[in-house]
């Protein structure tokens, strides 16, 4: 089944772009670490999901949509001059204006103004699907197009497409802060996206800068650094795995599978990605991984909340049966254990039938109301990822996002509160300083 991707704003497409590419090169590697046999139903299953052929050339699976036409441009001819995929000049939307980083313009000027045009694209691209499994639609969340078309169309993409699936690779902004009006942007955004998407898949900038400083030992970090690590996680989650353990049959169907086992409930859909390992590529001949110890640090980075495996806590601990439960707690203590909703474990790699993964089947690590048996999952394959002969992905639906949405609410409501409002926001979007 084929997964149409929206890109969407300065930011979807440029990421867009990367994990296309990263897609791509690892479909193609001969590095996987596995049988012929084995590595022709990985690229097979890869090329199914993302790419359709012309003329024997590589077409990604992508709408482009942006209000100014430079990012666009300049993604297309990345992917010609790569000279092994590229996109569809007829699959692109720009025009010469930009939103001005104001979601209000986003939602209520360029949305209705040219809905007809994006979605005949969509409808184009999925027209050359055999089957469409859903859609998944990569913006930010700070800016004016990424997060306030964004939110238009995948409102629209929710009403045309009601049997297909719906998920948003969100970038969650700096909190030092990109745009002056970001905070409001991303909860507008949020609020919408809440009623129309099925499932939000969030990564913040923050923790993938540090992971560019800290474990790829990047000294002057750009955003195109920052893109291919996110490419880099998100092929980790998206790439082929066994529908069935010792099979090599791979799912076809993976956005339902990721959102049967990670979204039990509607009204929790917010999702974090945790990879490891993560190096340059100048340390990975000299490092070697056991399924043992790569699961022992994943399982400390989910429970205690850390994003990347250095400066774990490992002082946290779940909490012992018989404690109340975190709601009689006192209100004045920091909870750090991390509780979970649903855990997704992806493992691939050398020796992977091998990997002892009871440590994630810990009734403490969940909810009372979700046992380990429905919350967590495994998916496995042999075939390796990128140059990592063992490697890990866990996809998390638990508290990761609390303290970063409470902080993001905080400012805009700071922000309101003292009248530091676009007059134009109010203008489209609602708002009203008497409503305070």
């Amino acid at each position: 089944m084929s997964i149409v991707t929206v890109q969407l704003g300065q930011c979807g497409n440029q990421i867009g772009f990367e994990v296309f590419n990263a897609l791509f090169t690892d479909s193609q590697s001969s590095q996987g670490l596995c049988s012929k046999r084995e590595n022709e139903a990985y690229q097979a299953s890869c090329k199914e999901r993302f790419f359709r052929e012309e003329k024997g050339v590589p077409i990604a699976r992508a709408v482009l949509v942006d209000m100014e036409p430079k990012v666009i441009n300049h993604v297309l001819s990345k992917a010609a001059q790569s000279g092994q995929w590229k996109y569809s000049q007829h699959a692109c939307f720009c025009q010469k204006q930009g939103s001005g980083n104001n979601w209000a313009y986003g939602y209520s000027v360029h949305g209705p103004k040219h809905e007809d045009s994006i979605m005949n694209l969509i409808q184009k691209e999925v027209e050359k699907c055999d089957s469409l499994n859903g859609f998944f639609i990569i913006m930010s969340i700070a800016g004016g197009t990424g997060s306030g078309l964004g939110a238009f169309l995948t409102q629209h993409l929710h009403d045309h497409y009601s049997n297909a699936l719906k998920m948003n690779q969100i970038i969650w902004p700096y909190g030092t802060g990109e745009v002056i009006v970001q905070n409001y942007n991303s909860i507008l955004t949020l609020s919408h996206l809440y009623r129309s998407s099925d499932a939000l898949l969030i990564h913040e900038n923050d923790t993938i800068h540090k992971i560019c400083a800290k474990l790829m030992n990047i000294k002057q970090i750009s955003f195109g650094d920052i893109n291919q690590v996110l490419a880099h996680q998100l092929g980790s989650v998206f790439q082929p795995t066994y529908s069935v353990e010792g099979s090599f049959h791979y799912r076809r169907n993976p956005l339902g599978d990721l959102m049967e086992n990670l979204v039990p409930h509607p009204e929790f859909k917010m999702l974090g990605v945790r990879n490891i390992p993560q190096m340059s590529e100048n340390s990975l001949p000299y490092s070697t991984f056991t399924w043992a110890g790569l699961l022992k640090h994943l399982r400390q980075m989910l429970i205690s909340n850390a994003k990347m495996e250095e400066g774990i806590d490992w002082q946290v601990r779940p909490p012992l049966p018989g404690l109340p439960p975190l709601g009689k707690m006192s209100q004045n203590r920091e909870q750090h254990f991390n509780t979970s909703l649903a855990n997704l474990v992806i493992l691939r790699g050398k020796d992977v039938q091998n990997a002892n993964l009871e440590g994630f089947k810990d009734p403490a690590l969940y909810t009372s109301w979700l046992g380990p048996d429905e919350a967590f999952t495994v998916w496995k394959t042999q075939r390796a990822f990128s140059r990592y002969e063992k490697s890990a992905a866990l996809v998390s639906n638990s508290q990761f996002f609390v303290k970063p949405l409470d902080t993001i609410v905080g400012k805009a409501w700071n922000m309101f509160a003292s009248n530091s409002i676009k007059p134009a926001t109010c203008k489209f979007s609602g708002f009203s300083s008497a409503a305070i």
